[in-house]
């Protein structure tokens, strides 16, 4: 047999699907539409039998350090599941939470198991939003991932139940701090976390609160990207959830992590100024210059997010300038890449098409992150283990005294 389906491959490297389009990805796999269609790939036989049989040879010192980009899973997890092109939290497929679910019924969801929030997610933020009034006029010029940084601490300093590290406290800790965090980002003290950030980024746009939340769902979590990682480290010293998160906030603002959204917004405009997509497009490839925004490795045939935010923006502003203009980026990346947008880019379309303020963007994804973060949290407590590998010594040899 000289090719494979996706499955027969996957099961022959004994792999998930997601691991199977790392390695084509990373040129290990070579893979080729079939029958004309970019959606049904097949994939070399030759090259899955010659990975095998590498990967039956190697060490587990070489099987750690390739895990670390894209690789073998490294640690156990009962949040996400990536699988044949879609993303699921606890077995529910995130794209149909994001059209009849708040981010609050979510969050329960990842914390708890169910999607029942009562009790989590009760009374108001603004006594502690009184306190801070300080902080604010401090941070009036920081981007608002920043300005969350400098706030969280004193969230935690008024918050000693948070050191309280078992799982139905976590979950507590959680929905004020979520709370904590989408009030001061808003200036809005009441509502649901969505209506307040509608409120209080775009009061005269009320269709906005429904993308919002939808953005919200669809970044909750995401497997173990750099972010979450760094989330699952810091939890398993036994610090509180909200020093975890500030390390999974820390992450966000790395430019190939957070940061790719606010290169997908500067495209955007870019595009909007000069008003020919494909000749932007195709100057930052004469240049060897990236296209931010499109292509995800573990969804070669597009992300689901990216493509249900875009779908959202369309159907609320239909026939706007600035969604004619993400739609153009959209055909002419297609046309040139074959790549299909990921979320990134949706995220950066809804802020641009609903005028969030500067930085909101990333803003919005961290706030929605951090319910996925906690989540991790919550399993890294009961796990109960501190994360702790080791390196390989690649330095000068010790030299005897003498």
């Amino acid at each position: 047999m000289r090719y494979l389906t996706a499955r027969q491959a996957a099961e022959e490297l004994g792999v998930t699907l997601p691991t199977l389009y790392a390695y084509v990805s990373r040129g290990l796999v070579r893979s080729e539409a079939a029958g004309g269609s970019r959606r049904n790939r097949r994939y070399h036989a030759e090259d899955v039998r010659a990975l095998k049989e590498r990967r039956g040879r190697r060490s587990p010192e070489d099987v750690a350090e390739g895990a670390l980009s894209w690789g073998t899973p490294v640690m156990e997890s009962a949040i996400t599941l990536i699988e044949n092109g879609r993303l699921y939290y606890r077995g529910r497929d995130a794209v149909g939470l994001a059209r009849g679910r708040s981010i609050e019924e979510v969050a329960a969801l990842i914390w708890t198991g169910s999607d029942a929030a009562s009790g989590l997610f009760e009374g108001r933020v603004g006594i502690l939003l009184e306190s801070v009034q300080e902080v604010r006029r401090f941070t009036t010029r920081l981007a608002p991932v920043e300005a969350v940084q400098a706030f969280l601490p004193l969230a935690a300093a008024g918050d000693p139940a948070a050191y309280d590290l078992r799982p139905e406290a976590v979950a507590k800790t959680g929905g004020r701090m979520l709370r904590f965090m989408a009030g001061f980002l808003a200036g809005e003290e009441a509502g649901s976390v969505a209506a307040m950030l509608q409120k209080g980024w775009v009061p005269g746009e009320p269709r906005a609160g429904r993308l919002l939340d939808a953005a919200l769902v669809l970044c909750a979590d995401h497997e173990l990207p750099v972010s979450t990682f760094a989330v699952r480290c810091v939890a398993s010293s036994g610090a509180t959830p909200y020093a975890a998160v500030l390390a999974g906030l820390s992450a966000v603002q790395g430019v190939k992590h957070g940061g790719q959204i606010e290169l997908t917004e500067k495209l955007l405009r870019e595009v909007e100024g000069s008003g020919d997509a494909r000749g932007v497009l195709a100057g930052r490839l004469r240049r060897g210059e990236s296209i931010p925004g499109f292509g995800h490795t573990l969804y070669p045939e597009g992300d689901p997010r990216g493509a249900e935010l875009l779908r959202l923006v369309r159907e609320a502003y239909p026939g706007q300038p600035a969604v004619e203009v993400c739609d153009a980026v959209v055909r002419e990346a297609w046309g040139l890449l074959g790549e299909r947008p990921t979320v990134d880019l949706g995220l950066a379309a809804l802020a641009r098409v609903v005028g969030l303020p500067a930085g909101a963007a990333v803003g919005l994804f961290a706030l929605g992150r951090t319910v996925g973060w906690v989540g991790h949290a919550i399993e890294q407590y009961a796990g109960g283990g501190l994360i702790r590998p080791r390196t390989r010594y690649v330095g000068e040899q010790p030299v005897g005294e003498g």
